[in-house]
């Protein structure tokens, strides 16, 4: 087992929050991403949630592409093979993925922002166990937030009311086997678009950080630590005093002749939380590299644009 971050056991945070917080935050600040243990996430349900969207996968393009509206710009559903694409790149993510969001009661004025997922039908309990893994999910990027809080010396309740209805993602990915004269990486280098991403599925081989020094690390780790990293919007938030990284995910010869899947959760604000710039972030010395701010949804929208989920 080998990464170039620490693994921190979520059950020291109880013993010691702040030593916890300075350990997360530090990481961050270092290189964007840390490993977690004792994180509270179902294990057993993991497998099942896997099992589902295999399952999913495997069905015919027909009756995946039931799933698929494009005007929806991804935001719930299915996206199709090859159409993500990195920012500033012109080769398309050798990946397909679903997009299971927040649920909301009806008339809820969030609904003009965030659609309500899609009921399938092919698989047994998939919406059931989705949505129980969403709200496990939910639960831990809230909790972590509030140590990231602590650490930018800022109430721990910060993000409490930005987050409470977040626009946060549960993205199941399929990378498929490819050939090896295929263009392309099965995700090519970008960084991610929310406040922070937990990523289950991060030890297959495969998931490379790009390192402060310009360097390409391999991650390798254990099925049971879910991987965290910090987005673009907490890096703007933080004035880059925490700064998004750059990964990947690439494959050898051989491993490109078998599947690979993982189950990434985007940590997302409340789609009209006006991200601005913290005091405590700039200085004389330091200044702001955002003095105007912008509604999270609008940010949203910018970057979707760029990575072509939306035109």
């Amino acid at each position: 087992m080998s990464s170039p971050f620490s693994i921190l056991s979520l059950k020291d945070s109880i013993k010691d929050q702040d030593g916890f917080s300075n350990k997360l935050g530090s990481n961050f600040s270092d290189c964007g991403f840390c490993g977690l243990i004792d994180h509270g996430i179902d294990q057993t349900l993991v497998k099942e949630v896997m099992d589902v969207f295999e399952s999913f996968f495997e069905l015919p393009d027909e009756d995946k592409l039931k799933y698929f509206k494009p005007e929806l710009g991804g935001a719930r559903g299915y996206t199709p093979y090859k159409t993500e694409t990195p920012k500033d790149s012109m080769t398309p993510d050798m990946k397909e993925f679903w997009h299971t969001g927040r649920s909301l009661p009806i008339n809820h004025p969030y609904k003009k922002w965030m659609p309500d997922n899609f009921l399938v039908h092919e698989i047994p309990n998939f919406n059931e166990k989705a949505d129980e893994l969403y709200v496990q999910f939910d639960s831990l990027g809230k909790n972590l937030l509030r140590f990231i809080a602590i650490y930018l010396n800022l109430h721990e309740g910060f993000f409490n009311n930005c987050v409470s209805e977040g626009n946060s993602i549960m993205r199941p990915i399929h990378y498929p086997p490819v050939s090896i004269k295929e263009k392309g990486e099965r995700a090519g280098a970008h960084e991610d678009i929310n406040l922070i991403t937990l990523l289950i599925g991060g030890h297959q081989s495969g998931l490379e950080l790009l390192s402060r020094k310009g360097v390409w690390e391999k991650i390798n780790l254990e099925g049971d630590v879910i991987i965290c990293n910090i987005g673009d919007m907490l890096q703007r938030l933080t004035n880059h005093r925490m700064q998004s990284t750059t990964h990947r995910v690439t494959a050898n010869p051989e491993e490109t002749k078998s599947s690979r899947y993982s189950i990434p959760f985007f940590v997302h604000p409340n789609p009209d939380w006006y991200i601005e710039t913290l005091p405590n972030c700039y200085s004389a010395e330091n200044e702001n590299r955002y003095p105007e701010g912008i509604m999270a949804e609008d940010y949203l929208k910018k970057r979707l644009q760029e990575i072509n989920l939306i035109k």
